[in-house]
């Protein structure tokens, strides 16, 4: 397979590449320690050998949740400390990071993993497809406000409290 050349290649799309394979090949997991990552991007070895750069992109400059320093991709998100998995439209992400980059661009794809694009757009679709409805309880939220309306809070606790020793 070909490798790209250090300088072609951006780590933020190499860390990506590693996510995403990961995910293809593994379906059932719902995320990957911070080390299978940087593992698989050196196993990859899609931009030659392992960069030094590819930790730090995992643990920061690629994670969309925390704040930029001073990378602002939004390619990972960080599900628990230590844990990342590839980032989805909906996702909370900090807001330094809004509009960043979220793929590697079609043209930067190195040969032979192209066809990541379509896997993560159908993964996309497939996770929106099964998300779970909205939660009944939360649904409730501030649908009996109208009992109260005109009643100010002070007075309907003293007028709850009437009695009281």
């Amino acid at each position: 397979m070909p490798v790209l050349s250090k300088s072609r290649l951006k780590v933020a799309d190499e860390v990506w590449i590693a996510a995403a394979l990961l995910h293809r090949e593994q379906p059932a997991r719902p995320d990957f320690r911070v080390e299978e990552i940087v593992e698989r991007a050196r196993k990859e070895a899609i931009g030659g050998p392992a960069r030094a750069g590819v930790y730090v992109h995992v643990v920061q400059h690629c994670v969309a949740n925390r704040p930029p320093n001073p990378g602002r991709y939004r390619m990972l998100f960080e599900t628990a400390p230590g844990r990342r998995r590839l980032f989805r439209a909906g996702n909370a992400y900090h807001p330094a990071r809004e509009g960043a980059k979220i793929t590697p661009r079609v043209e930067d794809m190195p040969y032979g993993y192209g066809g990541l694009l379509a896997w993560y757009r159908d993964w996309c679709s497939a996770a929106v497809r099964s998300a779970p409805e909205a939660d009944p309880l939360l649904s409730l939220l501030g649908s009996g406000k109208h009992l109260w309306a005109d009643e100010h809070a002070d007075e309907y606790v003293h007028r709850l409290r009437e009695g009281w020793e």
